[in-house]
């Protein structure tokens, strides 16, 4: 227990230092609107889990992605781990007055590991793969790995009426450089780090607003998300 906190603090360093050369910032703040949900059925082994997402390159109406994903998942006896197949569709728009769009299939495989510590600390470690068919490219592949990190404040667990501290961190590395017609990409995608408060509405379902930093080689940029999480 003591070498998975340790662990676990290590990763959090990561969370808001920069880490990468300078870089060519966005200065306006763009808004993710999510919905999340997960149902296990009676079994306790499978289930299903997506989420649905309107990103913006503004707080609205400047289309910077449409998310739609969702996947089947399996628990086996006897263990925490969860692992999803799963299918995105994806939409993404050009920041400005133009209406010009892309679209993306990507199929996915993950694994999501909880690990609590003491009584109020709650974390997940989600791995994931993907299969990426981007429009006018080759088949790409990316890795990505997810700390997520959950405090309750005025409770000592995630139950109705708590409010507490989200936080995550998300490297994103892909699998290859050549991905069609001349074009190549960095090794390293992008990072994601995440700090919001939550309040637990009721039991399966929580609301979560904050702020998530996303860098790239070339820029980084400030997103405003509002997500709702539903278990059900």
């Amino acid at each position: 227990m003591k070498k998975h906190f340790i662990y676990t603090l290590i990763l959090l360093s990561f969370f808001f230092t920069k880490t990468l050369k300078a870089q060519e910032s966005v200065d306006q703040i763009g808004a993710w609107y999510m919905y999340f949900y997960n149902k296990t059925f009676k079994d306790g082994q499978w289930g299903v889990q997506g989420d649905v997402q309107y990103r913006n390159w503004n707080f609205g109406g400047d289309l910077e992605q449409l998310l739609i994903r969702s996947g089947i998942t399996f628990k086996p006896k006897n263990t925490q781990i969860k692992f999803t197949l799963g299918y995105g569709n994806i939409t993404s728009g050009t920041i400005g007055s133009s209406v010009t769009t892309s679209g993306e299939h990507r199929i996915y495989q993950e694994a999501l590991y909880p690990v609590k510590f003491g009584n109020r600390i709650y974390t997940n470690h989600r791995f994931r793969y993907e299969q990426r068919l981007v429009e006018n490219q080759d088949l790409r592949t990316r890795y990505r790995y997810n700390l997520f990190i959950n405090v309750p404040l005025n409770k000592k667990t995630l139950e109705k009426k708590t409010i507490y501290l989200a936080l995550y961190n998300e490297i994103f590395i892909n699998g290859q450089r050549e991905v069609g017609n001349a074009t190549t990409v960095e090794l390293f995608d992008r990072n994601r780090a995440y700090v919001a408060i939550g309040y637990v509405i009721k039991n399966g379902l929580r609301v979560q607003i904050g702020l998530m930093n996303q860098t790239t080689n070339s820029q980084g940029k400030n997103q405003l998300q509002v997500s709702l999480h539903h278990k059900f």
